[in-house]
């Protein structure tokens, strides 16, 4: 009967995950302790810049391949 003592094991171990998540605040690192809008608008920003330097990225392509 080994199987119980398994179950035993892994109920613990799953109750103790458990309990560090529910702990644990789901915010990691940077987003720590923000709102949900001022995360919005972080993301939206970055989103906007990373765009912008794509779109430059592909301008300067553009040119450099019309050159040649």
């Amino acid at each position: 009967m080994t199987r119980g003592n398994q179950r035993e094991l892994a109920r613990a171990r799953n109750q103790k995950k458990m309990e560090k998540q529910k702990n644990g605040s789901k915010d990691k690192g940077e987003n720590k302790g923000k709102k949900l809008e001022d995360r919005k608008q972080k993301d939206a920003e970055m989103m906007r810049l990373k765009q912008q330097k794509a779109n430059e990225k592909k301008a300067g392509e553009a040119g450099a391949s019309g050159k040649g």
